[in-house]
Formats: C-alpha cells, sequence, structure tokens
C-alpha cells in the first residue's frame, strides 16, 4: 500500500467491521468532514452494521461541519447518536433533532475547535478521519476537507484513519494545516494574503495514536445543486449593482476585496453571477469552494480561493478531482479554525454573503429555524463572517412556498445574526443598504427595497401603526403582533391575511 509510507503503520491495516468494534458505548468520537466532503464512510456504516445486530451503542457525534448520509444519516437512523456537533445538513438527523432524540448544540465555527482543546466537551475518545495518504511519520494527509480534522487528531485518545482510494492522491500538497494554541500562548496567525500558506500539507499525528487503518473506495456523496433560476438571476444582478456602485463611491477597490459566500443552492446561484460581471482579479476567502467558485476559476475570473472544504456538486465533482492537478495552485485547504477566524477575516477585510430564512424590518436575521423552533441546518459560519466582514450582506428571495411565506416580517422568529452584524440586504427586489441607519429608517428602506409587493402593504401597516402605538419607541414594535404573522401561517397555511369578498380583511 504505497499511500502508507510509514511501514510501522502497515501493520494496522484491518477491516472496517474490526475498526468499528474499538468504539464503545458513550464514547465521544470526533470524524472529518465538512459540507458532505471528506468524511469517514466505511466505519460509521461498520458501526451501523453493529447496531443492526443488536449491539446497543450511542456515541457523541463532533466534525467539521455537515456530513454524508453514511455518517449523520445513517448513525441517526439507528439511534446511534445522542448528541451532535456543531453543524448538520441531513434530512434524517434534522429530524431526530426537531423530535428531542438527538441533542444538538448549533455552534459558530470559528469557536468549534476550542470546545474540543479546552476541554468543553469532556475527553475525546476516537478520532476518525479520511485521508489519502500517511506520511513516512504518521502525518495524516486529508481528503476533501480539513475542518475540524487536525483538532480532532490533537485531542483525540485514538486515531481511526480512512484511506479512500477513490480521493485522488493528487490532492496532496492543497492542504495549509495550521493549529492555534490555547490563550494565554495564543499568536497572531501570520496569513496576510489570501494565497499565503503557513503551515504543514499533512496533520501532524504520532503513529502511536493510530490504532486502525481502514482501506476504502466510497466516494463522497455531495448534496445536489438546484439550478440558477429567475429569482437567483435578479438577486445575483443586485448584489453586483451593489458592488459597482461601492466601486464607484471608493469603498472598494476595482478587484473588490476577498469574497466569501455560504454554503447551499442560494449562495452558489447568487456568487454564480459574478462570473457574467466586470470584475476579475478577485479573490475567495471562504469555509467552502463549491461550483460557482469553479466556474470563477475556470473563467479566469478567481486569483485564488482559500476554503476549509472541495464541496462540488455531484454532477461536477468526478471530473474535478480527476483534473485536481489544473487546479492545486489557485486553491488551499485549512482547518475551520483557521478560514473562519475573525482575526483574518477582519484584517483581510472579507466580503461576506450569506443566506437568509428571513429577515425582520429592523435587519435582525433568521438563519436557521422554521417558523422560529424547527431547526434546518445550523448557524454554520454566516456569524463567524458577518460580524467580523468588512462588508456584511445577507441574501434572500422575498417569499418562499410559492408566495405563502413572507422573508421579510416585522420580527423574525428566531435571531442568529442581530441588527448590529447586518449590513446589507438583497433580495430580488433589490438592495437595502443599512450601513449607518436608524431602525425607523432601516424599517422602511426594507420594506421599499426588498419586501414582495404581496406584503409590502401589510408591512407598512404594522409598522405604521407601532409607530403611532409606541411613539416614544426607538424601535416600534406591536408586541402582541409581532409574530402574528408566523401564527397566521401556522393556522391557515399562509402570511396573507384572507379577505372577504368585498376585499376587507377577515
Amino acid at each position: 500500500m504505497e499511500r502508507i509510507r510509514c511501514e510501522l503503520l502497515k501493520r494496522k491495516i484491518m477491516s472496517a467491521e474490526k475498526a468499528a468494534d474499538l468504539i464503545m458505548n458513550n464514547c465521544l468520537v470526533g470524524t472529518s468532514g465538512f459540507t458532505p466532503a471528506g468524511y469517514p464512510k466505511a466505519v460509521p456504516m461498520a458501526l451501523a452494521e453493529r447496531a443492526d445486530k443488536g449491539d446497543k451503542i450511542q456515541i457523541d457525534l463532533f466534525t467539521g461541519a455537515s456530513v454524508g448520509s453514511e455518517l449523520d444519516g445513517l448513525l441517526s437512523e439507528k439511534g446511534i447518536i445522542r448528541r451532535r456537533y456543531p453543524y448538520q445538513t441531513n434530512n434524517n438527523l434534522r429530524n431526530s433533532i426537531n423530535n428531542g432524540s438527538v441533542k444538538y448544540n448549533d455552534m459558530h465555527l470559528s469557536n468549534s475547535a476550542q470546545y474540543l482543546k479546552y476541554g468543553f466537551l469532556g475527553k475525546l475518545d476516537f478520532a476518525i478521519i479520511e485521508a489519502v495518504a500517511i506520511t513516512e511519520d504518521g502525518g495524516i494527509v486529508p481528503s476533501t476537507s480539513v475542518g475540524n480534522s487536525n483538532i480532532i487528531v490533537e485531542c483525540a485518545d485514538k486515531v481511526i484513519v480512512e484511506i479512500n482510494l477513490s480521493q485522488p492522491a493528487e490532492l496532496e500538497g492543497i492542504h495549509d494545516i495550521y493549529a492555534i494554541n490555547k490563550p494565554p500562548f495564543t499568536e497572531y496567525i501570520p496569513i496576510k494574503n489570501t494565497s499565503d500558506k503557513i503551515g504543514t500539507t499533512y496533520i501532524p499525528c504520532d503513529p502511536e495514536k493510530i490504532a486502525a487503518i481502514v482501506v476504502t473506495d466510497i466516494e463522497d456523496t455531495p448534496n445536489p445543486i438546484a439550478p440558477i433560476d429567475e429569482i437567483s438571476e435578479k438577486m445575483a444582478e443586485n448584489l453586483i449593482s451593489f458592488l459597482k456602485s461601492e466601486v464607484k463611491c471608493g469603498r472598494l477597490p476595482k478587484n473588490l476585496l476577498p469574497l466569501q459566500s455560504g454554503v447551499g443552492s442560494v449562495a452558489n446561484a447568487v456568487l454564480g453571477g459574478l462570473r457574467y460581471s466586470e470584475f476579475e482579479n478577485l479573490d475567495f476567502y471562504s469555509e467552502v469552494f463549491q461550483d460557482s467558485a469553479l466556474d470563477l476559476l475556470e473563467s479566469g475570473k478567481l486569483r485564488i480561493a482559500s476554503a476549509a472544504s472541495l464541496t462540488i456538486s455531484p454532477e461536477r465533482i468526478k471530473d474535478f478531482l480527476n483534473n485536481i492537478s489544473k487546479y492545486k495552485d489557485k486553491i488551499i485547504l485549512r482547518p475551520q479554525e483557521i478560514s473562519n477566524n475573525p482575526e483574518i477575516i477582519r484584517r483581510l477585510g472579507v466580503i461576506s454573503i450569506n443566506t437568509a430564512i428571513e429577515v425582520d424590518i429592523y435587519g435582525n436575521v433568521n438563519s436557521t429555524h422554521i417558523m422560529g423552533n424547527k431547526m434546518m441546518n445550523g448557524i454554520g459560519g454566516s456569524g463567524d463572517f458577518a460580524r467580523n466582514a468588512y462588508i456584511s450582506i445577507f441574501t434572500t428571495p422575498s417569499t418562499a412556498l410559492k408566495g405563502k411565506i413572507s422573508s421579510v416580517v416585522p420580527f423574525v422568529s428566531h435571531v442568529d445574526h442581530t441588527e448590529h452584524d447586518v449590513m446589507v440586504i438583497v433580495t430580488e427586489n433589490g438592495v437595502a443598504d443599512l450601513r449607518g441607519l436608524s431602525p425607523k429608517e432601516r424599517a422602511e428602506l426594507i420594506i421599499e427595497n426588498c419586501a414582495h409587493n404581496d406584503y409590502k402593504e401589510m408591512l407598512r401597516d404594522y409598522y405604521s401603526r407601532a409607530s403611532q402605538v409606541t411613539k416614544s419607541a426607538h424601535t416600534p414594535h406591536l408586541l402582541s403582533e409581532a409574530f402574528s404573522w408566523h401564527d397566521r401561517y401556522i393556522h391557515t397555511g399562509s402570511m396573507i391575511i384572507p379577505c372577504n369578498s368585498g376585499g376587507n380583511p377577515v
């Protein structure tokens, strides 16, 4: 096995079943993986088989971010996951979180590493890490993501490595592994430009910690990306128009500043619009490198891309990996403790572009909960970037569910990003630049520029009445009505106020 270059470790090669047998009940297990890329598959599947055979086993699971169905989906289906940190996107797991059978702690991704390093979660028993190779001294070369892998290896008592032959060996060299010391020994992180490399191409690991090596060839199962629709195109046009105005006003250079984009179809579509813009020689400093970033790279618009994972759609991932040597000098994969680090985000002047589930008229953003109580995915890295960005932008279609839900509401049903962290809101209808505005000015601008026409008059009416009732209020609200839109949707299936035959509200 030429991918295992440490001769002493070759004797630790074993089946996934034997490796899974090492994991005991009540263990805290950390795995590689970040937005279904570079996560272990064979050992989790073998762990699920143990449950099928009647073995009563539960674990607390810690990853970088979301992982694939072989891990989050299968283990939650079998009742193996007891607790989950810090982010997920799997439907089975989401249902288990919402029905209470899995306890979920939704964390800022930049902070998650310290929870392990400082012992906030207890002792980490096992690490399961997908890799493309092991170096001569036991260093682990990650595959398509880094995420929290380096911290998980550092903190775990024992490490299980999955050498995945479906991942090209040519990925070696694309990673830049750098760890941050605990306070009071934390030092300046020497990244001044997106292209700076400051660490090693592998995760340092004492060979004695490696308890098992499993050879696999199971491919990543990334989430599909929805096609770009008319609404996404309009949002992209509005975003580009805003960026052009910032350049014209001298607040941005012609090639902008490093861009960050959240994960998912909407974020991918909005960022993708830059491919047809006048902007070029762009830098990308983000968590995920997905299809839109690949398009910018292939079009020559992108100079360098730094991320924590390669999250390419199923339709394009195989061709991308088969040609990875073509992209290696333009992509850097870092630990999320670095990719999402507030110090670096602030220093580089990152422009953050993230997706909201809903926004309210004062600029608060909900990015995690449906109707205030059902967890969708998690806050991910949006807070890391939004609070520290040079310009913090949130995008959302103005409505959801074919117009039955307004994405602009009197008061968001759950707050992830307060009005203090949100500078710009973009919908297909327009842009609300909230910088320097009072709450009342923000409300008027968001309603006029971002809300859907079907809901504008309702929002104007709410704001007008709130202003009249609370004349001395800095932020006018009718507390008895603030969540009435959500309540109306729950009871009637639409946020629109029903009218009688005469057109009057009922």
